[in-house]
């Protein structure tokens, strides 16, 4: 069994201009670093055996303002946000109606739904090989926490869409996960 703590990276300038990035690698705004700041104090009493975390610049930065010092971090490319092709940075408006129609097919020059969750797929297997009986946070984004609400609690995409808590700005510091 392995214990997830799945954090949210900061928020972005690219959020605050209600641009979805993708893979474009934008970096903490202001606020962002005094969440991942903040976050730090939250979760100070929490053990965690490695952190990992996206190798984008937001979660990657976010995890070390909130965990550096105090466990090793580890980037992986399978933690990235999903690659909306030519719709990498483009406005959320744009974006965000089109998810339901690409969890099979791909975003144009990117990547569908299930490909991020067959890379969580991959990540998970990993975690299992090499993590057993350990505690991990991650550090990452929308869509691969999607595809653990997939993957470890049967939700179906639209569901996990549906009910996705930044809908209802329900923000918390963690989210629970366990592989078996």
């Amino acid at each position: 069994m392995i214990k997830i703590t799945y954090f949210v990276h900061g928020t972005t300038t690219d959020n605050e201009k209600e641009i979805s990035s993708g893979w474009f690698d934008v970096d903490l705004s202001e606020l962002g670093v005094k969440q991942s700041v903040e976050l730090r104090k939250l979760v100070k009493d929490k053990h965690f055996d490695t952190v990992f975390c996206s190798d984008l610049k937001r979660a990657a930065r976010s995890a070390k303002l909130v965990f550096e010092d105090d466990v090793e971090i580890i980037q992986d490319s399978r933690l990235r946000e999903c690659n909306y092709g030519e719709y990498n940075a483009k406005p959320s408006k744009i974006v965000e109606p089109m998810h339901e129609m690409n969890i099979t097919k791909k975003f144009t020059g990117g990547e569908s739904y299930e490909d991020v969750k067959a890379r969580m797929g991959s990540f998970l297997d990993y975690l299992k090989k090499n993590y057993d009986e350990k505690s991990v946070a991650i550090v990452a984004h929308k869509a691969p926490q999607l595809a653990l609400d997939v993957i470890l609690k049967n939700k179906t995409w639209k569901q996990a869409f549906a009910e996705d808590w930044r809908k209802k700005k329900a923000w918390r510091p963690g989210w629970e996960y366990i592989v078996k």
